[in-house]
C-alpha cells in the first residue's frame, strides 16, 4: 500500500467530498422548469442550464464533438506546460494557475453565493494558495475548484461524449506516466513549486503540518525535467500524498451529464464507483511509485453507470 490508512482515508473524503460538492454546485446551474417547458414543446429530452456568472459564455459546439475540444485544449495545455517548464517561466505559470483558480471557484461559489461576494473570496482564496499556500487552504479550495470546471463544461457534453472522454483520458494517462513520462514531470514541477492541481495530502497528518507552508522538497533540478525526462523515476512528491485534479474533474464531468436524467441523489452512484476504484488502486500500489490513475477511475464510473442503469425506476 502506498500510503497509510490515515493518509489513503483522508485523500478518499476529500476526493468523494469534491465529487459531491461537485454535481450540487451543477444541479445549481440545471434550470428545471426551462427543461421541462422545452422538452415538452420539443417532444424531446431538453436539457437547459442557466448562464455562468458575469456574462461568461460557454463554448458553442454540438455536445456529441464536445470531447475533442475538450481533449484539444488538454494537449495544448499540456504542451504550454511543458513549454514553461522548459524555459523556466515560472511567473506565468502562477499567473495561468492563479486566473484559472478566480474563474472556476467563482462558478462554483456563484452557485450558492451572490456574484461579487463569490468573485472577492474567489481572488483572496487564490492569492493565498498560490504566494502563501497551505495543506488546509489548497484541499479545501479543491473541494469546490471542479464544481466550477464542471459548470462550464457539462453542458456542452452528453453521456456519450463524457464516456468517450472517459476513456481517452484513461489511455492518455497509462500512456503519459509509463511511456512518455511527462505526466511525471508535470506532477513533479507543480509539486517542487508548490502549485499543484489536485489533492496534496501531508503523509505526517497533524494540524501544524496542514496549516504550515508547503515545502518545495522537490529537488529543483526537477526545472530541467523535460531535458532529462528519460531519467525521471516514478517516484511520488516526498511528504505529501497526490491525487491528480483531472482524476478528480473527469468522473465529475460524466456524472455531471447523468444529473438531468437522475436527479442527484441517484447519481451519488457514480462518485461511489469512482472512490472504491480509487480505493483499489492505493491499496495495491508500491511506496515510490507513481500510477495512472484514470483507468481505475474510468472503469469504477462505467460500473457505478451500470448500476445506475438497474436501479433507474427504483
Amino acid at each position: 500500500m502506498k500510503h497509510s490508512w490515515q493518509v489513503s482515508a483522508v485523500l478518499l473524503c476529500i476526493f468523494l467530498a469534491a465529487q459531491v460538492i461537485g454535481l450540487f454546485v451543477v444541479n445549481s446551474y440545471f434550470d428545471a422548469a426551462a427543461s421541462e417547458k422545452a422538452t415538452t414543446e420539443a417532444g424531446k429530452p431538453v436539457v437547459i442550464y442557466q448562464d455562468l456568472p458575469y456574462g461568461v459564455e460557454r463554448p458553442d459546439i454540438s455536445p456529441n464533438i464536445s470531447y475533442l475540444l475538450i481533449a484539444a485544449a488538454i494537449i495544448i495545455g499540456t504542451v504550454l506546460l511543458l513549454l514553461i517548464i522548459k524555459f523556466r517561466k515560472l511567473s506565468l505559470w502562477k499567473l495561468w494557475y492563479s486566473l484559472a483558480l478566480i474563474i472556476t471557484l467563482t462558478f462554483s461559489f456563484a452557485s450558492f453565493l451572490p456574484k461579487a461576494i463569490a468573485a472577492v473570496i474567489s481572488i483572496a482564496v487564490s492569492i493565498f494558495r498560490v504566494f502563501r499556500p497551505n495543506a488546509l487552504v489548497h484541499n479545501l479550495s479543491e473541494l469546490f475548484i471542479y464544481g466550477g470546471l464542471a459548470a462550464m463544461f457539462v453542458p456542452i457534453l452528453n453521456v456519450r461524449s463524457a464516456a468517450i472522454l472517459l476513456v481517452l483520458i484513461a489511455v492518455y494517462d497509462f500512456f503519459a506516466v509509463f511511456h512518455m513520462k511527462h505526466m511525471v514531470t508535470l506532477a513533479k514541477f507543480q509539486a517542487s513549486n508548490r502549485i499543484f492541481a489536485g489533492l496534496f495530502v501531508p503523509k505526517q497528518l497533524s494540524l501544524k503540518s496542514a496549516v504550515s507552508p508547503i515545502a518545495s522538497d522537490v529537488a529543483p533540478t526537477m526545472k530541467n525535467s523535460l531535458m532529462q525526462k528519460q531519467q525521471v523515476n516514478h517516484s511520488d512528491s516526498g511528504d505529501y500524498a497526490i491525487v491528480g485534479g483531472g482524476d478528480i474533474g473527469f468522473p465529475l464531468l460524466f456524472a455531471g451529464t447523468l444529473l438531468p436524467a437522475f436527479g442527484f441523489y441517484k447519481t451519488l452512484i457514480i462518485p461511489a464507483f469512482a472512490a472504491a476504484a480509487l480505493l483499489l488502486l492505493l491499496l495495491i500500489s508500491k511506496k515510490g511509485k507513481f500510477y495512472p490513475a484514470m483507468p481505475f477511475i474510468a472503469a469504477g464510473c462505467f460500473v457505478g453507470y451500470g448500476v445506475l442503469q438497474l436501479f433507474r425506476n427504483l
